[in-house]
């Protein structure tokens, strides 16, 4: 049904005469049993070949920035024997083909990339091996006698060559072996090197198609106002007359909490929608997930820190209390940081279309169609096999294109496009995003720690108090601490030998979600912190004590060492600068994601406002594809890890958000922006993430910073609320 969408149809169209494909048809794809289908297995479901020598590659990821497209099409490429430039990406359609993450399917938590790469570096080898079978036949040739070099098969005791377009028909008729080949590192072409990203030109040209660029033949356009409040309900609607008659107004609906507007172009259904004077109902008693009127941050904040423990343990070793009462001194501090949004530069959109058929197509941003599938067939009371999900590119998401109940904008399009008998996109406005974004959880934790009489930790003890966005969307068993509220807390690396890690669990009435890092961006703040607090009660250097206790894990101890190095010698300061500022430096190590990272954060203060100079992060994701893409990462993350070390905060009164629009929610501006220096080490450890690992060291690695600087503790984020003083 995509020959409709007008903004990829003359792409389509061209292709459409050049192509041959290795792919069965769509008709053949779509019959395939289920229960037959090994995911990651099928190379017609994932790979088509082309006369004019370029590939299409169905990823099972969504790509929003990350480069994820880029990585999967070096994998197969190097596989295939095809230059990853020769390729054309897009996200692959709902299907068991798909689910290669242990049966599921999801662009999150950093898994893309090293959660496929034997898959997909299989599916290249597959390929090949076919193109090489079809070419033995067709030149009637042993097979052990060709050869391929990018983009085609050579036999080279005749001279003869066949080139891979040439050959994908008569390829796509033969199985897939099991087990080909595949290449050894040291021949390499494209995995390993900094192959330019793909969707570069196309973005920097403004043709990258986005969700909110979409349209349909016969296609409306609707806007919604939100109640103020989740769980109340539309009442009457003082004016409804006269918003009917505004320019360009189609209708005018009630849905689930809310009202919205269904017009001709998108800004006549925007300004009519906020025309619309509505009186609201208060929830139902009983309504799950109703935000209390008095629910505020500060009085959240505060149950939070009188919730008691010991809670739930998520590590254990030694006897941690038994530590505490025999230690020579005992620190104790406690930790908050606030609820974040996620403000991708993308606002929320959805564009849904009824077929004739009783079918749905729905276009939508998304981290995981499959669920997104079954969500849209739920609301339209059909077969999941009834809707089809199309995914396009993601402007920004860090979390927020997840399947989050009232966060997403596609039921109220499956629903107004149903009332209406046409297509339907609607799109949430900057002030209803910021109104029913799934929020970064408000946390708090509280530590203590035991030195022996030379200053060093014998004995820590640390409890999270909040609720966790895996528990919230996929459950938690009462008996197990929820690993997204205490990672970054638990299972860090240093030798302490007596440790007690726990959830104290506390409802949540938000509506919380995951964030770039997850719990990782306020947790690894919160401990590492503390272990400077530590650290300076026992007269320690706090990068010396954390080398101390990495003694015995050479492959931290070696990435501190080398972010060290990076900045040429480890000085915490404070210290003059050569442009007469008073600085001081801070360090942090986090274990995000299969990755390791230490960072260090250079700071002055002017005007009472953090100025951060420099930061300077080592990396070692065990084994890497892009080089470049992890740089480009690790930047990312350090300027979103900044942002919301100095800047960002949600704060809830009367239980609804102060901010409404990016006015009130400021985030990091360009001028803010530090020099940002990479090292990436390559252990040979197993692939880690990339998105998020950069971005839970550098909280923490600037508060210490800045503590070292003020002689102030910094216990609360962000880091504007705090009084900093004069330097």
């Amino acid at each position: 049904m995509d020959g409709h969408l007008t903004a990829s149809l003359s792409r389509r169209s061209l292709l459409g005469a050049l192509v041959v494909s290795l792919a069965l048809p769509a008709e053949a794809l779509a019959q395939a049993p289920a229960q037959a289908i090994q995911p990651g297995r099928r190379v017609q479901a994932f790979l088509e070949l082309h006369a004019d020598g370029t590939a299409l590659l169905r990823s099972p990821f969504a790509e929003g920035g990350q480069g994820v497209f880029t990585a999967l099409a070096q994998i197969v490429g190097e596989e295939l024997d095809l230059d990853p430039a020769r390729f054309t990406v897009e996200c692959a359609p709902p299907g068991p083909d798909y689910l290669v993450m242990n049966g599921r399917r999801i662009t999150g938590g950093s898994w893309s990339v090293r959660s496929s790469y034997p898959t997909m570096r299989r599916l290249g080898a597959a390929a090949r091996q076919m193109l090489l079978q079809a070419a033995a036949t067709r030149l009637s040739v042993p097979l052990d006698s060709l050869t391929t070099e990018p983009g085609l098969v050579r036999h080279a005791a005749s001279g003869r060559s066949v080139a891979y377009g040439d050959l994908a028909a008569e390829a796509a008729t033969l199985p897939v072996p099991e087990n080909p080949p595949l290449r050894a590192a040291s021949e390499f072409r494209w995995i390993g090197k900094p192959v330019p990203r793909l969707d570069v030109h196309a973005k920097s040209t403004g043709r990258a198609v986005y969700g909110i660029d979409l349209t349909v033949e016969g296609m409306l356009q609707a806007a919604v106002q939100h109640a103020p409040r989740l769980g109340m309900e539309p009442a009457a609607i003082a004016n409804q007359a006269t918003v009917q008659a505004m320019p360009g107004v189609h209708s005018i609906h009630r849905l689930p909490g809310a009202v919205a507007v269904v017009a001709d172009r998108w800004w006549r259904a925007r300004r009519a929608v906020e025309a619309l004077e509505v009186s609201w109902n208060e929830a139902a008693p009983g309504t799950e997930r109703a935000m209390p009127a008095d629910f505020s941050s500060a009085g959240f904040r505060a149950s939070l820190a009188a919730a008691p423990g010991p809670g739930i343990a998520a590590e254990t070793a030694g006897d941690a209390e038994a530590a505490l009462r025999g230690a020579a001194r005992v620190v104790k501090a406690a930790y908050d940081a606030p609820f974040l949004a996620h403000g991708q530069l993308e606002p929320p959109s959805a564009l849904a279309r009824w077929n004739a058929d009783g079918t749905l197509d729905v276009w939508l941003p998304n981290q995981a169609p499959e669920a997104f599938q079954a969500a849209a067939a739920r609301t339209a009371g059909i077969d999941p096999a009834q809707v089809r999900i199309h995914s396009p590119l993601l402007g920004g998401f860090f979390g927020r294109h997840f399947l989050y109940a009232s966060a997403n904008p596609f039921p109220q399009a499956i629903l107004l496009s149903k009332a209406v008998g046409r297509p339907v996109k609607l799109i949430w406005s900057r002030e209803e995003e910021f109104l029913r974004d799934a929020l970064r959880p408000l946390g708090h934790a509280r530590f203590k720690a035991g030195l022996d009489a030379q200053g060093l930790p014998v004995a820590l003890s640390a409890e999270a108090v909040g609720e966790g966005p895996s528990g919230r969307w996929f459950g938690r068993r009462a008996d197990a601490a929820d690993n997204s509220a205490v990672e970054g807390i638990a299972r860090k690396p240093y030798a302490i030998p007596n440790r007690r890690v726990a959830q104290v669990p506390v409802a949540n009435p938000a509506v919380i979600g995951f964030w770039r890092s997850v719990g990782h961006s306020m947790n690894d703040f919160f401990y590492e912190t503390f272990f400077d607090e530590m650290a300076d009660a026992g007269g320690q250097d706090p990068y010396a004590l954390r080398l101390r206790l990495l003694a015995e894990r050479p492959r931290h101890r070696r990435l501190l060492e080398a972010v060290g190095e990076l900045l040429g010698g480890w000085r915490r300061g404070p210290f003059t600068a050569a442009d007469g500022s008073r600085r001081a430096r801070g360090v942090a190590m986090a274990s995000p994601f299969g990755s390791e990272v230490a960072t260090i954060a250079e700071v002055s203060l002017r005007d009472r406002e953090v100025v951060v100079h420099d930061v300077w992060v080592a990396i070692d994701p065990g084994s890497i594809v892009n080089p470049q893409v992890i740089d480009a990462q690790v930047r990312s993350a350090v300027a979103l890890g900044l942002s919301s070390a100095l800047l960002e905060q949600v704060v809830y009164t009367n239980g609804v958000p102060e901010a409404r629009n990016f006015d009130g929610y400021p985030i990091l501006p360009p001028d803010r922006m530090p020099r940002v220096h990479t090292r990436i080490i390559e252990s040979g450890e197993p692939m880690g993430g990339i998105g998020e690992p950069g971005l839970p060291g550098v909280p923490p690695a600037v508060a210490n910073a800045v503590s070292t600087l003020t002689g102030k503790r910094l216990r609360s984020l962000p880091l504007s609320g705090a009084n900093l003083g004069e330097v």
